[in-house]
């Protein structure tokens, strides 16, 4: 009884996370469209306040042990690079689609992402992709063609800039994704994702006057703005986190492929955003390369 009541706390963590994550895309789209905030100001403070919080986490639980990795010169470089190419990068390129698009669509778009990881690991290997891998990159590719033209090659539905920007949100999850390996060898995942943030967040702070305040800022402009803090990061994070070793990274990382689908989900019902057969066709695409990469590679230890 034990080991089903972990595992049916682990999935509904997994979901919760993934289900938090979707709708924190719309949120900013919402912040977007109806309060004339800037993508580059919410990036910049999502980063440094979530960070702030991962690392106040941190130094709860492990206290000086959370600073070991600022003593370690070459882990050091590589989490500045980290900050910059991934967690910066990623953030940035995928609000930057949103505002550009919708949160839906630069969701889906987003979720090519281990496509290339898939691509970047044969390469680098020299090997072939097995069939399943084959498969993902093809319904990856019908997916995005569905979704950004539904259907007629000679014309897009969003611009080209979104486009743009959706692949590179894809490009910079990858790079998310494969980059940390070392640095999770010897240092946990949310000290990492935490020192990452609030780095990434200073440093784009450099380049924009975040105390500067822009936009319409009532109620629902700061009860939006908290969730995506809270429950667009800082907690969807710790669930994550906590799933996994209740379910698997393996399982848990499939059950995250939820987050497109409560995103454009939400995107309909709350934000009016019109979803045709062929973008939900598109959706579905994409989102089966997940399903079948997962089942396709042996499971691993997730985290980020």
């Amino acid at each position: 009884m034990k080991n089903s009541s972990q595992s049916s706390q682990g999935l509904i963590l997994a979901l919760s996370a993934a289900i938090f994550w979707g709708i924190s895309g719309n949120c900013a789209q919402f912040l977007f469209e109806y309060k004339a905030i800037d993508p580059s100001w919410l990036v910049c403070w999502r980063l440094m306040l979530a960070g702030f919080l991962l690392v106040g986490y941190e130094l709860s639980r492990k206290g000086k042990q959370s600073f070991e990795i600022w003593k370690n010169k070459s882990s050091l470089i590589q989490l500045l690079i980290f900050s910059v190419f991934g967690m910066l990068a990623v953030q940035y390129s995928y609000f930057i689609s949103i505002k550009l698009s919708n949160a839906a669509t630069a969701t889906v778009l987003q979720y090519i992402g281990p496509v290339f990881v898939v691509a970047f690991y044969a390469i680098k290997f020299r090997r072939w992709p097995v069939v399943a891998e084959f498969a993902s990159m093809i319904f990856a590719v019908a997916g995005t063609f569905l979704l950004v033209t539904h259907g007629n090659w000679k014309e897009l539905v969003i611009s080209e800039a979104a486009f743009f920007w959706g692949i590179i949100s894809a490009i910079t999850l990858a790079f998310y994704t494969i980059y940390p390996a070392q640095l999770l060898k010897n240092y946990s995942a949310a000290s990492i994702t935490g020192w990452a943030m609030l780095l990434g967040g200073l440093i784009l702070s450099v380049f924009l006057q975040p105390w500067q305040i822009d936009g319409i800022w009532d109620i629902e402009t700061l009860a939006v703005f908290a969730y995506i803090i809270v429950f667009g990061s800082l907690i969807p994070f710790m669930f994550f986190l906590s799933a996994v070793p209740k379910i698997g990274a393996q399982t848990a990382s499939l059950l995250c492929s939820v987050e497109p689908l409560a995103a454009a989900i939400m995107a309909v019902l709350w934000l009016g955003v019109t979803f045709s057969l062929m973008d939900w066709l598109g959706t579905a695409l994409i989102l089966s390369t997940i399903i079948l990469l997962t089942f396709a590679t042996k499971p691993k230890e997730l985290a980020l």
